[in-house]
């Protein structure tokens, strides 16, 4: 039976004996599967198989060369070169030149090294998504022709990934969500919010999960009936948009009737509000993704759910609506948002790199590459990630930011329902009601402040007043803002 693989921030260790990796006893050597085990490990195994997935080692465990890469990240003695006999010698000089771009590439992962074998995932210059893939290209074994497939499609996903963390490092995280939402009402769709959502979306699988088939009309004012003594706000416009989103994402099978009004019913693998609501994640992403927006999964966590929690759900939803040619679109919009910025750290130079990774077939069935293929693949996914480390250190504003986790600054009005009720909150402190009288007091405090001439004065026109929300007081309305400037408390 299969040995139990390990987490992928244990690479710096044997998975079978867990002895961190060295020059002498426990040499790392990566098999054509990807999997790398120390040599001491694989001179002991019964059969030339790994024992991870049990793909066959065709090659001489003798003759299989030292994966340096993970050598130098343990501060182990690497030596200047290991004698490996190839075809001939154009295939050495391509192997030799792959070789050190694969090594070169791993000291972004020097600063995670940890003890026992362990990385620690701080301090690296490059996002976690990143080092993962950093990680899967490292262990690559490129004398194995298995392992040559394997490693340009780690070639193409560390570009297309650097290509979107490029994109990210663009775009303005304020006017993200607002872009986003922008481009979800222009088709008909509203999202009101992490909790209004959830309990519309639960509603909506009330009325349908055992079959049942409704109108359009006669679903939206069950929803709003049921939604409106905890979110006054709810309407019929603001409800049937939600349900615009879920007949997008096609979940509704719709029978249409002479001279009345369809009926909705919800598919089969859609009556559970797990596979409802991972339907429903989907086509916002969908949305985001057609109106050009790249969006992080924690971000996405964040826009959907009001915390972290749920960044590898958003992050599944993203891979797998991914396409052989999202990456090629993908180069297309970098080169737009250059455009825009002006470029002043000349990016532009990746694109022929990026082109040429955006080429490479990502079935794991495809064609083995030539020697050639795979040095040029190696040395343009080398120059891409060593371009976005120089922009995150030297142009991105992003880059010389630590993040600092900001607590919810609004000023509450009322006591939060679920915790007066059911003695506790999912939204944490991403809520917008109140959970001690702490934080009601501050309301008071905010009041005593507008005495003061601290008020930001209008900015627009004469005589419009502004629509922001003022400085001291985040959730006052315009209506209230404008009694204040006119002495009306």
């Amino acid at each position: 039976m299969p040995v139990q693989a390990a987490q992928w921030t244990e690479f710096l260790s044997c998975p079978i004996c867990y002895n961190e990796f060295d020059e002498n006893v426990h040499k790392p050597i990566s098999l054509g599967c990807s999997h790398t085990v120390c040599k001491t490990c694989l001179n002991k195994l019964h059969r030339k198989a790994c024992p991870f997935d049990q793909t066959a080692i065709n090659t001489d465990i003798d003759v299989l060369p030292v994966n340096f890469a993970l050598l130098q990240l343990v501060g182990a003695q690497v030596p200047d070169h290991q004698s490996i006999k190839l075809s001939n010698l154009g295939e050495n000089k391509h192997y030799e030149v792959a070789k050190k771009c694969v090594e070169d590439l791993a000291l972004y992962l020097k600063p995670l090294s940890g003890g026992k074998g362990v990385a620690s995932l701080n301090q690296s210059a490059l996002s976690r998504p990143m080092q993962r893939k950093l990680v899967t290209l490292v262990n690559c074994q490129l004398v194995e022709e298995e392992g040559r497939v394997r490693a340009m499609r780690a070639a193409r996903s560390l570009g297309e990934r650097t290509v979107t963390e490029l994109i990210l490092q663009h775009q303005n995280p304020q006017q993200l969500s607002a872009n986003l939402w922008a481009a979800v009402r222009a088709r008909g769709c509203q999202f009101l919010g992490p909790a209004m959502q959830e309990e519309a979306l639960k509603l909506v699988l009330l009325a349908l999960e055992d079959g049942s088939a409704l109108s359009r009309k006669v679903l939206v004012l069950f929803v709003v009936q049921r939604l409106e003594p905890r979110f006054p706000q709810a309407s019929k416009t603001s409800i049937g948009h939600v349900v615009q989103l879920l007949y997008r994402a096609s979940c509704f099978k719709v029978t249409k009737r002479d001279e009345d009004s369809s009926l909705m019913q919800l598919k089969e693998e859609f009556r559970s509000y797990e596979a409802l609501r991972r339907e429903h994640d989907a086509q916002i992403v969908h949305i985001a993704m057609e109106a050009g927006l790249r969006i992080s999964p924690e971000q996405w966590s964040s826009l959907l759910y009001g915390d972290l929690a749920h960044k590898s759900h958003m992050q599944s939803i993203i891979d797998k609506l991914q396409s052989p040619e999202s990456f090629a679109k993908s180069v297309q919009e970098l080169t737009i948002v250059l455009q825009r910025t002006g470029d002043p750290a000349n990016l532009n130079r990746l694109r022929p790199h990026l082109e040429l990774l955006a080429n490479i077939d990502p079935n794991p069935d495809a064609v083995s590459p030539t020697w050639e293929q795979l040095e040029n693949a190696m040395v343009a996914v080398k120059t891409v990630v060593h371009g976005l480390v120089d922009f995150i250190q030297n142009y991105s504003r992003k880059g010389h930011e630590t993040p600092q986790p900001q607590p919810n600054s609004k000023y509450k009005t009322s006591m939060c329902r679920d915790l007066r009720q059911q003695g506790g909150c999912p939204r944490g402190t991403n809520c917008t009601f109140a959970h001690s009288q702490e934080e009601l007091e501050k309301l008071e405090t905010c009041f005593s402040s507008l005495f003061f001439p601290q008020l930001e004065e209008p900015r627009e026109a004469a005589g419009v007043l502004p629509t922001k929300r003022c400085s001291l007081h985040p959730v006052l309305s315009s209506s209230v803002y404008r009694g204040l400037h006119q002495g009306d408390f």
